[in-house]
């Protein structure tokens, strides 16, 4: 037994909502409920710009901002403004009501993904018990894996109806990669409902009134702290807006309050993520270890927020501090991660813990059992790391048509696509053929 859950019994126990305290709240503070989380994630949204900016500053030697209001925290409210007054601008020939309801198909499921999101218990609000949450479902984790797969056709939307090949190339990445780290993020939620018994919300917190699943569950934290970094489209997986070679991606052709609201989805999702990791592995709104167990009333009252909203960003620094230190990666490493080493972990590490489930309920002696899952897991550990070492990344050999014949390949000859080049002084050919420059005479002299 760890020490928390030998103190444990000494604090008094928190007003624990359950799926039948919701649905019976009246009207004005259901709308207030409301109200006060899209108030949260905006200002949570312009606190996390002005912390990127000055962090990163930071980390790379220069002040960051400090001229709008004191130590720049009006920065990104300015931001706002100036892209609210900005010059809407519509690209010809585009599908317009795609190229405006995508923007919003992005950024409202990331508002919505919020609202089963326990940042509390039970309090008293002008006399009626209330929990600090929206509501709750018996599904409820499955919803923010629903609003993430809505999400992301806003993305693909913007990117195909702004018919232009650098969103469209954006769109698609997007989709890929959503699609690729969904299903390792979905594997890596399975042994928290396996120990916690439901997928509500409320009821995964109320979970971990002893111990908290970061503890029992590492390697899905893991997991999940990756997925969670793919899901988010940031540095070191922001491949659907790669300025390098994608100018800005899905959202190129995007300006003024559209492109604002792209802006708003990507650090809402930010805050959702990091509100889910809380609540599924840190213990939600709980005090840690040495404040519960020195104070009787730390989990009671209005004071779990306080928890709450600290665990939070911690997470938003966490991803402001990769964002400083690690680089892009390419996107077959990308698709390698989470296809051949994500999600075939997880679904292992699944197997483990349902059998270790199934032999604790038939009596064995649990110390026995974690030294032999330890082992075999570090055996399936070398011996794919072994694996990966002497076959020698043949998967990463490229085949190019043509190359044995000696003629030299096209742009798009090992496969991928690329932009279309209508220039003038360009032969078109077929695919994966070379194409050969036209001197300068014959495109003066009209003969191309």
């Amino acid at each position: 037994m760890s020490p928390l859950a030998a103190v444990a019994p000494l604090a008094p126990v928190a007003a624990e909502p359950t799926l039948e305290d919701f649905g019976s709240d009246p009207w004005w503070l259901i709308g207030g409920k409301v109200i006060a989380v899209f108030a949260f994630l905006v200002v949570t949204v312009l606190l996390t710009m002005w912390i990127e900016r000055r962090v990163i500053g930071r980390m790379q030697l220069r002040v960051g901002p400090n001229r709008a209001g004191p130590f720049g925290l009006l920065q990104g409210l300015a931001d706002g403004v100036k892209l609210a007054l900005k010059e809407d601008i519509v690209p010809r020939q585009v599908d317009k009501v795609v190229f405006v309801l995508a923007p919003v198909m992005a950024a409202v499921p990331a508002f919505i993904s919020f609202a089963i999101i326990p940042m509390g218990p039970t309090v008293s609000i002008f006399g009626h018990q209330t929990p600090l949450q929206v509501t709750d479902l018996p599904v409820a984790v499955l919803l923010v894996l629903a609003m993430a797969s809505m999400g992301v056709y806003g993305i693909v939307l913007a990117g195909w109806s702004s018919m232009s090949p650098y969103s469209l190339l954006g769109g698609l990445r997007s989709s890929a990669q959503v699609i690729s780290y969904e299903i390792a993020m979905a594997l890596s939620f399975v042994a928290v409902f396996m120990f916690a018994g439901s997928m509500s919300t409320s009821e995964i917190v109320a979970a971990q009134h002893d111990r908290w699943f970061v503890l029992l569950l590492a390697p899905s934290f893991i997991v999940y702290v990756i997925t969670m970094m793919g899901e988010s489209n940031r540095i070191p997986f922001d491949l659907p807006e790669g300025e390098g070679e994608l100018v800005g991606g899905f959202h190129t052709e995007y300006s003024s309050l559209k492109f604002a609201m792209f802006f708003l989805a990507e650090y809402i999702n930010l805050a959702t993520l990091s509100a889910l990791a809380t609540t599924l592995f840190l213990g939600g709104w709980r005090a840690p270890a040495p404040i519960s167990t020195v104070w009787a009333g730390a989990n009671t009252g209005w004071w779990p927020v306080l928890w709450f909203l600290a665990k939070v960003f911690l997470f938003i620094f966490f991803f402001i501090w990769l964002r400083g230190t690690l680089p892009r990666v390419r996107y077959d490493q990308l698709m390698k991660l989470g296809w051949k080493v994500l999600m075939p972990f997880s679904l292992g590490w699944i197997l483990l813990v349902a059998t270790i489930r199934a032999l604790r309920n038939d009596g064995y002696d649990m110390q026995q059992i974690v030294v032999v899952a330890a082992v075999a897991a570090a055996v399936v550990l070398v011996a794919t790391v072994l694996w990966e070492m002497f076959r020698g990344g043949e998967d990463e050999k490229e085949i190019v048509p043509g190359a044995d014949e000696g003629v030299k390949p096209g742009p798009a000859a090992g496969g991928f696509p690329v932009p279309p080049m209508d220039a003038p002084h360009y032969r078109g050919g077929p695919a994966g053929a070379s194409k050969t420059r036209t001197p300068p005479e014959e495109v003066t002299s009209g003969t191309n």
